[in-house]
């Protein structure tokens, strides 16, 4: 049994990875975050704190965070996964 605790916000993520986020990226995830933890719905995004993992509710999401995130995964403190709210995959739409 996996424990899940948090809701972080981009500004939040930001400051725990230690990396200033481009405003590109912080505009498409503040209007995306799903405060409720239960269910990540496509095209929304939760981040908890422990672990640090960022939940998307769909492949595309992630796709297009992890596009902004992987050129500044050097600089980051810590490591943040990214992970999908279902166990379907599929592959994003071109």
């Amino acid at each position: 049994m996996n424990i899940l605790l948090g809701n972080l916000s981009v500004e939040e993520i930001e400051n725990r990875s230690g990396v200033t986020f481009p405003l590109e990226l912080v505009s498409y995830m503040e209007s995306r975050q799903q405060h409720k933890a239960a269910d990540v719905e496509p095209g929304k995004w939760h981040c908890f704190d422990i672990p640090f993992t960022l939940v998307c509710g769909d492949m595309e999401t992630a796709v297009e965070i992890h596009k902004y995130l992987s050129p500044l995964s050097n600089r980051f403190k810590e490591s943040l996964q990214i992970s999908l709210a279902n166990a379907e995959v599929c592959q994003p739409r071109s």
